[in-house]
Parts: structure tokens; sequence; C-alpha cells
């Protein structure tokens, strides 16, 4: 059964920035598994030795000294050996910095195969950190440093775009982007005879978009045949993107092995055994022949006598191939808590900190901000039930109120989990205080009810005093100007507030130790994109957890928890009238968030996306609505578009893009969020925009408006008499 067999070997590693002796560790640790399975070829993630979200520290040289003194330190521990190792790092050669591969075999380096198509936008900047190697199937010398080249025996190594040969097969390296491109390497090699193509990864999180990235892995070897190992980075790496993991190993377009998507595994490996002789029979079956003998795409293959299917007496004479499986995708709701829940937990070990504090105002958004802490709880508990013995080693350092490790997710939320409902006796209503109270013994979060009417009133003497002036509620007769100014005070004050009690608490419960509470922001995308927050109010915390996700995004994920988590006090949140409770309630008026913003948080949504997404300007926009919206447009059964008027539309496209435009200074101090949605108006990272606009309602784009308003309606009174 040898010489055609192979058991090879893919990872998720949870590598952070600059941690150099952790991220060795773990590499190595994957190394190891890899080999205990029986596998000869392991490949992991990209960057894997620096950490991925390194962002300008790959302008510092020593990024580049550090992580070659990793390999070094790879390279010479003998336990590593045995076995073909594809790992991650930052090269500079020639005074060119490379996203690299090092393929390295018994503790030489066999090829350093450098990134050629950088990831370049959203939430990538690769291009600012490295150039590409823009020569394919070309290879030159690397000049190794002095403290390689004497683990090497030599001065140089190759560098470029090459494969791997070895007695049976031969195996080439792509990484991340790459595999995204319409001209992907993994095309040419496979037309050159390479069977086995390596992709390392280190691709970030967004809503339903591992279906995305399956889709093209899977079809990278449904066309051309041969087996793909995807790697990938898994966990917060420093930055406000989580990395879900999930590696892969496909053959022929179908996946025989997958690992998680999101865990608290800081080093997963998976295997599987395929066979040679599937590949060589897939391609023969498919319309690949004339292509691949006509195709000038050649590699120079670097020989090794390592068999990664040994024969004779070395041979596994019971191994199988990995049959075909079917690919898992969680769904919105379950990425929600599963992703959410990771990230914080990865957050919070790392920040050496005592927990997490949220503002519970008895809303639906800070609602689910501690629903997921919640679940991060659920997820720590399975852990450790689960013998993580990292994961059990974190809650001992952070669960230190007794020397038991917590039994249930409320044990730990108690512990690590502080909710506060702050309260005005005029504005906030009973129901709001009531629904906060059940959710926090719903969950176990150690909670503080408190009402902040004497700091708000403090506050608001402090401006009489000083003024001679005192301001007044809109229904109480204040200008809007009033209105706004007496709204700040509150917020502000809950803002700091929560500070106050984040840094206290820890000390007052008698937390050994002492400690803060990060406090956690819970704005939504809608209301950053419209500006619907106050400046340093109490959306501004340390991380929002829920920063780039849409109302109904979060209203389903709401509705899924109070069944899978058993939490029937949710259903209260889902039915409640979304308000900020920022003005006095009276008979006949309570403040509604969608009546002060002039818009419902699903038309913030489509507004986000068309400005994100379709790249669309205040009048691309009015063009695309007047269709989407037309209000005599016929509709389907399943079509719940909003239905307006072209005035309508006008007025409400305009006022997103003014209010948009006026409440932009915001953006450049949103608290940073963790990364959901590619509609996300995050400016620090991913939505990079002026914060000083020219006043649109005198701009251009709105006359344009104007004037495609009067031909629609010049048309629509034509067509009228005609009829």
């Amino acid at each position: 059964m040898g010489g055609h067999l192979v058991t090879v070997a893919t990872c998720s590693l949870n590598q952070w920035v600059l941690d150099w002796e952790g991220n060795l560790a773990r590499i190595i640790e994957s190394i190891h598994k890899a080999k205990e399975a029986g596998a000869r070829l392991r490949v992991g993630p990209e960057l894997e030795i620096c950490g991925y979200s390194l962002l300008d520290h790959y302008h510092e040289l020593d990024v580049f000294t550090h992580s070659l003194e990793m390999l070094r330190l790879l390279l010479l521990d003998k336990s590593t050996h045995g076995i073909l190792i594809d790992v991650g790092l930052p090269i500079l050669h020639r005074n060119i910095r490379y996203n690299c591969r090092a393929i390295c075999l018994d503790g030489k380096i066999l090829l350093i195969r450098p990134k050629m198509w950088l990831a370049n936008d959203g939430n990538y900047r690769e291009m600012r950190h490295f150039t590409p190697w823009l020569r394919p199937r070309e290879t030159e010398l690397f000049h190794l440093p002095k403290m390689l080249g004497e683990v090497q025996g030599d001065t140089h190594v190759l560098f470029g775009d090459a494969v791997i040969s070895t007695p049976e097969t031969a195996f080439g390296a792509e990484t991340c982007e790459e595999l995204f491109t319409p001209n992907a390497p993994h095309i040419n090699m496979a037309l050159d005879g390479v069977e086995i193509i390596t992709n390392s990864s280190g691709s970030h999180f967004t809503l339903q978009k591992l279906d995305t990235r399956l889709q093209l892995i899977m079809e990278a070897t449904r066309k051309s045949g041969g087996v793909y190992l995807y790697a990938n980075q898994q966990g917060c790496d420093g930055e406000r993107l989580y990395f879900d993991g999930c590696a892969m190993i496909i053959v022929n377009g179908d996946v025989v092995a997958q690992g998680s998507q999101f865990s608290l595994n800081d080093v997963e490996v998976i295997t599987a055994t395929i066979d040679l002789e599937e590949v060589r029979a897939y391609r023969s079956s498919i319309s690949r022949g004339l292509q691949a003998a006509t195709s000038n795409a050649k590699y120079q293959r670097i020989q090794t006598p390592f068999e990664l299917s040994p024969e004779g007496e070395d041979a596994d004479l019971w191994k199988r191939p990995n049959p075909p499986i079917k690919p898992r995708v969680h769904s919105v709701e379950e990425e929600i808590a599963l992703c959410g829940g990771c990230f914080l937990w990865d957050y919070l070990r790392r920040s050496q900190t005592a927990g997490y504090l949220v503002p519970l105002s008895g809303g639906i958004d800070s609602c689910a901000t501690a629903v997921i802490v919640y679940s991060m709880c659920r997820i720590v508990m399975q852990a450790i039930n689960d013998g993580n013995a990292q994961v059990i080693e974190d809650v001992k350092r952070i669960a230190r109120y007794d020397d038991e490790l917590p039994k249930t997710p409320q044990a730990l939320c108690s512990q690590i989990f502080t909710t506060v409902y702050m309260g005005m006796k005029k504005q906030s209503s009973v129901e709001t205080r009531s629904r906060a109270k059940e959710l926090a013994d719903a969950i176990g979060s150690h909670h503080i009810n408190v009402d902040i009417d004497d700091v708000y009133e403090a506050q608001k003497q402090l401006i009489i005093g000083a003024t001679n002036f005192e301001p007044k509620f809109k229904v109480e007769g204040g200008t809007n100007q009033e209105n706004l100014t007496l709204q700040c005070i509150q917020a502000r004050v809950r803002m700091v507030t929560a500070y106050s009690f984040g840094q206290i608490l820890p000390t007052a419960r008698n937390r050994p130790g002492g400690g803060s509470l990060l406090v956690l922001g819970s704005a939504n995308v809608g209301e950053s994109l419209r500006g619907y927050l106050t400046k340093y109010d109490c959306s501004s915390a340390d991380i929002n957890p829920i920063g780039s996700m849409d109302k109904k995004d979060l209203k389903r994920f709401i509705a899924w928890a109070e069944k899978e988590f058993e939490i029937p006090c949710l259903h209260g949140f889902l039915t409640a009238v979304p308000t900020a409770e920022l003005e006095p309630v009276t008979a006949d008026y309570v403040q509604s968030d969608e009546a002060d913003m002039g818009m419902t948080y699903e038309e913030l949504t489509i507004f986000g996306r068309l400005r994100k997404l379709n790249k669309l300007g205040p009048f691309g926009m009015f063009q695309r609505l007047v269709h989407d919206w037309n209000i005599d447009r016929v509709r389907g059964p399943d079509d719940d578009a909003p239905a307006y008027t072209p005035d309508q539309i006008a007025d409400k496209v305009k006022k997103f893009h003014h209010f948009y435009a006026i409440n932009r200074h915001k953006m450049t101090t949103l608290t940073p969020a963790l990364h959901c949605n590619d509609y996300s108006p995050d400016d620090n990272r991913f939505d990079l925009r002026p914060f000083l606009y020219p006043p649109f309602w005198k701009s251009w784009s709105f006359k344009r408006i104007d004037m495609e308003l009067a031909r629609i309606k010049k048309r629509q009174a034509s067509k009228g008499m005609q009829k």
C-alpha cells in the first residue's frame, strides 16, 4: 500500500502579535501533534512566527530580526525533524520586505517562498508593509544571516516561486489572498503536475464569510484536481479582528477534514490520509490534459529524497484515505454567539484585567452585549469540562474570588462580569429597570442598580450658576439645543459612572489583587452610521462587541439565545420599543430612537450597505433606491423592502448623508469594535473617510438628486396625461 497514501497536517494557531516565544511554542506543539498523527507534511498560518496583525510594526527591523531568531530556534529543535514544515514569517531580502513561507526539513531551509499577491482592501494594508514578488516561477539566492548560515551549513538558500519535489509527488505553497485572485497560483501549479498545494492564511471573520471561503477552496481543486491544505490563524491576534480558524483539507473538490471555526484551543491540528492515485485518476477524467501539455508555466522543482509516503518496513499497512465529509457552516446567530464569546475571552485573558462591565439599559443593544459575555462564559465552561489546560489556568488567574473553579456559566459570570443600570427618576421606566434586573439574574452577573439624578443635577446646576440660564427639555418648552444639552449631560455622566465602577468594583468586592474591569460598549452599527450617539457617552468604552452588527442581526441573535440559552426574559427585549431614555417620560410622550433618527434601523442597514459595499454616494444611492423602494413597484410575497414615493426617498437619502457628514467627527473616536460586517463605519482601521465635510444641503450631489427628482416627476406627469 506504500507509495501513494500520504498523511498531511494543517492547523489553526492562536498566535499573538510580538509574542515571540509563545508563538514559537505553539508552532512547535503543532508540529509535534502532526508527527504524532503520522503526518509527513505540516502547514501553518500566515506570518505565524510574528503574528499577523503587526501593522506598522512591520516597518521595524526588530520584527525581521526576531522572526529569523525564532526560525533558527525552530530549525535547531530536533523534535521538529522528520517532517516537512511550511512556516510563515516576514523576510527582508535586498532591503525589500516580503511576506514569506519557509519550507524546512530536518533543520534545513529548502525554499523561501514570498507572497505574490497581497491583500490590500478593507482591513488589510499589506501593500503598506510588504512588496509582492512579481516574478512568477523565478528564483534567486537569499543571503542567509550568519545565525542561520551556521545552522544551514551554507550561505544562501533559494528565494522565489518554486515547488518542492519528493520521490512520489510535488507540493507548492500559496498564501491567503492568492487563493482569492482570478489567476491564482494553484492553477498553474496544478497544470504543471503539482499534486499538493498548501495555503497559509490570516483570514478574519465576518458574518457568513466562511461559506465564501469554503466555496473558493473547494473550487480550487474541483476544477484542477489535487489536494489543498488550508491553514488559518485563530483568535484575537491583538487587533479588532477575530481570525476564525477552520483549517481544512480538500481533495478533488471534497472536504475530507475540517477544524473548528471558533475554539479556545490555542493549537488545533487536523490531519488526513489522502490517496495520490485518486488525484491522478480525477485529473485524467477532466478537461485538463491539453492545457497541461501546452502550458508554459513550468516551475523549478527543488528535489528532496524525503518520502511523504514511505514504503517497505516504514509503510502503515492499515492506513486508509479519509472519506469526504459534509462541511460545517454556522448560522448567523451561532456566529455572533461563538465569535463574540471567543474574541472577548482572548481579549480578557491577554489584557490581564479582572473582567467586564456593561451599562445595562434595558434595551436590546446592551442586552445583546451582555448575552455575548454570557456566551463567552458558556464557551469557557465547556472548555473547562473538556480539560483545556490553558483555559483552566486562565480561569484560575481571572476568577480569583475563591480557590475553586466555577461549576456553571452563571458562577463564572458572577465573578468576571458586572452589569450596571444607571437610571433617572423622570426618564427611566419601570420596565427597562425590571428587564435589566431580570437579565442580570438569569445570566448571573454581579448587578448594580443605581440612580444618577444627584450627579446629573450637580452638573446642571454648574451650568445654571455659570450662565444664569436654566436649560429645559423639549417637553418642558426648551429649545432643541437645550434638549440636547440635558440629554448629553446624562449620557456622559453614565460613561464616567461606568468607568468609576469598572476601576473600583474588584477592590470593593474583595477580589484578591484588585484589578479593573474593562467597560464594554453597546452602540450598534446603524447608530454609528447615523451618528445617533453622544460623543463620550456610555457608547464610549474599551471595546464594543456589537459595534459592526445591525439591529436586525442582534434581534435574530437574542431570539435564538432565548431558546438556545433558555433565558425566557429575553422575549421582553425583543418586543420593547428602542429608546435612549434621555428625555422625561410623560403621559403622552416616550422618546423613540427611530423617531429621533428620522429613519428605521432597517433603512440604516440599507444605507450602510449601499454606501460601503456598493460604493454609492448620495446621487447614486437615490437612483438605486428609486427602483428598490418604489411605492408603485410590483412586489412578490417575500418582498419586504420599504415603499416610498420619490420625494420621500430623496428626503431620506439627504437626511442620511447630512447626519452622516455632520457626525463624522464621532467616528474618529468610536470604541474599537469587533469586526463582523463589511459595511462597518469604523474610522480607525476599516472605513477611512474625511471628518470635515462641506454642507451637503448646498452640495452638487444634492442638487443632482433634485434634478433627477424633477425629471422623474415630469415623466410621471407625462404618463398620467397620456392615460
